[in-house]
């Protein structure tokens, strides 16, 4: 199975995050999106950082209607902080018959040489790369890029919680389920 891997800190996922996804799944060859959730990305750091398994908890019901993604904890039970070359070892040695790609951002993509065991990445998998405002798309770790025409969408997870933190509405920028979960329990207050 081809499956393409979405990491993130998803804090919270919004409409963003699953507009790029389904629009990789429609103009791709990739049968399946796994968002790997990270409990703790070596670069973020902050207490705005909900826990792994709401945040978790809130991309299964913002995706529990289709059947092409799937929501995987693999990273809540390794090493912190998650290394994404730590991740793709797991999970080829647990899903050998699968053909894993990875799917990020620009801004991501921009800064892969200062991730761990780079090369590694680089060297073995495909890399999605969707544009990001702000940031071209510049191969220079020679990757096996994919480019990846996505809608922009200037919505961002931190602007979210500020939205919420300042009383604004967060409607239409996350999923309605998911709003609605982020109101009656108060994250992000």
């Amino acid at each position: 199975m081809r499956v393409g891997l979405y990491f993130g800190s998803f804090n919270p996922v919004h409409c963003g995050h699953l507009i790029i996804a389904n629009h990789i799944l429609n103009e791709s060859d990739l049968e399946k999106i796994w968002f790997i959730v990270s409990p703790q990305n070596p670069f973020k750091t902050g207490t705005s950082l909900l826990n792994e398994y709401t945040r978790f908890h809130l991309l299964k019901i913002a995706t529990e209607d289709d059947p092409r993604i799937k929501i995987s904890d693999i990273e809540f039970t390794l090493p912190r902080p998650s290394y994404t070359s730590t991740t793709l070892s797991h999970l080829q040695d647990k899903y050998p018959s699968h053909q894993f790609s990875i799917i990020m951002g620009s801004d991501s993509f921009q800064n892969i040489h200062k991730w761990n065991n780079h090369e590694f990445i680089v060297n073995n998998y495909p890399i999605y790369v969707y544009r990001r405002m702000g940031f071209e798309i510049d191969n220079h770790v020679k990757a096996q890029l994919k480019p990846v025409d996505a809608p922009l969408l200037q919505i961002s997870a931190t602007q979210i919680r500020q939205f919420i933190k300042t009383g604004k509405s967060i409607r239409y920028m996350v999923p309605e389920k998911v709003r609605e979960e982020i109101e009656k329990y108060n994250y992000y207050k």
